[in-house]
């Protein structure tokens, strides 16, 4: 089928000058397209993950997949959006948006030339903990691809016209977001349970701070973070170990060894709090807060086991059971496991008619109180084993893509190699008096809650 759908795309390409790139960007998508329909690597299969090595100590994770010319890498960089200078909120986000914008020799139309020749996709994106790169490419033009790749995270312009470009779709975002409530609302959230810390700061800047950003400020970070020591990659696809080490020095061979990075503080979420947003809208929405935990910690499986039972399963927890079935209060609701490098929550949402809130919110708290104190039954506790074990390929290993961001996931949780063959039998010995020892360690504080909507009091 692949030949098949090579040969159709090869009639695509014109003769024409004019129309090469055209055809060439047509066809390298609807490589990527199929590539991404294809089935994901069985985790039960032993997918082979091997840990490569270059001449200059870069170290990635592969998985090789020679079934379809392409590949992909994903790499991080510790400190994100945390890193942003007091004042100059937003430098992260802002830089992420330029090292397409020109690099090396190459201004920016020209830059985005070759990446449409080489036939690659290149993106990069803040995080709180970290700055995210990726590339999907042809495997007949990783060399292109990889020299494109090499200037971008070594010797981007950061050149005035794409700055000042890039800043005002920044700060156009900015100003639609202070006219959507929900923004606003988010914002006062984390102001409310984070406090000065810099998980609070808006990620992507303030009207002022975004000003004050100059392209010494953006090189100045690029280079104190852009180091080995904090440097985390994966790759997956249509790529051998030797080739990958000759990549790897290329691209990352000559950053400097160790990042510059500012100390950044362990933070518990302000709980016991209620912040009332009022707005006046037809639905209210509903957001709580408890305390989490890390990706790395021992009781990490018995916090995901009880999540899931509680909210984390969309048609069979225990919140969806009561609030949507039994009462049809909400089209949804959820909990989920935010785990961040300096802080953790598990955190449940909804959105409800707003005459339906307090109801809502009543029993929310009830279905959380239940589960404090009496923990899951025997027969949740075996349904969701299975399911948080069968369902781990799907979720995190459905592309190359995928693939690639959970190594990289795993690698910034020191994990192991070995962790998706060892994930199983963790999830296994998991006890029905674990889970109930976590729900009361997580559960029986009392939550900050934040009402989006009109004054509950009005009902």
């Amino acid at each position: 089928m692949m030949s098949l759908v090579l040969e159709r795309m090869s009639s695509v390409l014109s003769p024409a000058r004019g129309e090469e790139k055209v055809a060439r960007a047509i066809a390298t998508l609807c490589i990527a397209l199929f590539f991404l329909s294809l089935p994901a690597l069985d985790a039960r299969a032993e997918m082979n993950i091997q840990e490569v090595k270059s001449k200059k100590g870069i170290t990635a994770w592969l998985v090789e997949d020679h079934s379809i010319p392409l590949a992909a890498i994903r790499f991080v960089f510790d400190g994100g959006t945390a890193q942003d200078p007091a004042g100059k909120e937003g430098l992260v986000n802002l830089m992420t948006g330029l090292f397409d914008e020109g690099a090396g020799d190459l201004d920016s139309d020209a830059f985005q030339l070759k990446l449409d020749d080489a036939g690659a996709e290149m993106s990069f994106e803040a995080a709180r903990d970290g700055t995210y790169g990726s590339m999907r490419m042809l495997s007949d033009q990783m060399d292109e691809a990889f020299g494109l790749l090499k200037l971008a995270v070594n010797s981007p312009r950061f050149d005035q016209a794409p700055i000042d470009r890039i800043r005002a779709q920044v700060l156009s975002g900015i100003l639609a977001n202070e006219r959507d409530p929900h923004t606003v609302a988010q914002q006062r959230w984390l102001r409310a349970i984070y406090g000065g810390h810099p998980y609070a700061r808006p990620y992507q800047g303030t009207k002022e701070s975004l000003a004050t950003i100059t392209a010494d400020d953006l090189k100045a970070f690029r280079k104190a973070t852009f180091a080995r020591s904090g440097l985390h990659v994966a790759v997956v696809g249509d790529i051998d170990a030797a080739t990958l080490s000759g990549k790897l020095d290329e691209v990352f061979g000559d950053l400097p060894d160790k990042q510059t990075l500012a100390p950044v503080a362990d933070v518990k979420p302000k709980l016991g709090q209620q912040l009332e947003i009022n707005y006046d809208l037809p639905q209210t929405s509903l957001q709580l807060a408890w305390p989490g935990v890390k990706l790395n910690a021992p009781d990490f499986f018995a916090a995901a086991l009880l999540n899931e039972i509680l909210g984390g399963s969309t048609f069979t927890s225990r919140l969806f059971e009561e609030v949507r079935e039994k009462r049809g209060l909400a089209y949804g609701v959820s909990s989920k496991l935010v785990d961040h490098e300096h802080s953790n929550a598990l955190l449940v949402t909804t959105a409800t008619r707003s005459d339906r809130a307090p109801e809502t919110l009543e029993i929310v708290r009830k279905v959380v109180k239940e589960m404090a104190k009496n923990g899951p039954t025997e027969e949740e506790l075996a349904t969701t084993k299975k399911y948080l074990i069968g369902s781990f390929a799907i979720k995190y290993l459905k592309s190359s893509d995928s693939i690639a961001a959970t190594l990289v996931r795993l690698q910034r949780g020191n994990l192991g190699i070995d962790y998706i063959k060892r994930r199983a039998a963790l999830i296994d010995a998991v006890t029905l008096e674990d889970v109930s020892t976590e729900a009361r360690k997580l559960l029986s504080a009392d939550p900050t809650v934040m009402i989006v909507g009109p004054p509950l009091n009005r009902y």
